[in-house]
């Protein structure tokens, strides 16, 4: 075949690569999570220390967490922690087993087990 007969197609790898790739999107996920847990931890630790000074103050504090916006703020708070929990799970069995991963399939379970966990802290109404 000359030069000017080939059809100008995208390549095989160029296919590939131009995909979406499920290892980048857990990563992604991963460091998200990871990052909602840390920008969490001063709301934390200003109830601890609101028990501190007693039980009518931290009764106060706890009082706030009684509207719809913080209600989702709490469930947004355990799916993120579950998700990182079970993908930073996934990134330990990577790194000890030797074993070929699946990768979109075992992220979309790790994506449906932290969204699970997140619908059971709202049903069970706590």
């Amino acid at each position: 075949m000359s030069a000017g007969t080939q059809t100008a197609g995208p390549r095989r790898g160029a296919l590939r690569a131009a995909r979406p790739r499920a290892g980048f999107a857990a990563a992604l996920l991963h460091r998200l999570s990871g990052i909602a847990l840390a920008l969490f931890l001063p709301m934390h630790f200003i109830a601890l220390g609101t028990a501190l000074q007693g039980a009518d103050r931290l009764e106060s504090f706890l009082g706030l967490t009684h509207n719809g916006f913080v209600r989702t703020a709490e469930w947004g708070l355990v799916s993120a922690l579950a998700l990182h929990m079970v993908l930073g799970l996934r990134v330990l069995a990577l790194e000890w087993f030797v074993a070929r991963e699946r990768t979109a399939l075992v992220v979309s379970a790790c994506v449906a087990a932290g969204l699970a966990v997140g619908l059971l802290f709202l049903l069970g109404g706590a």
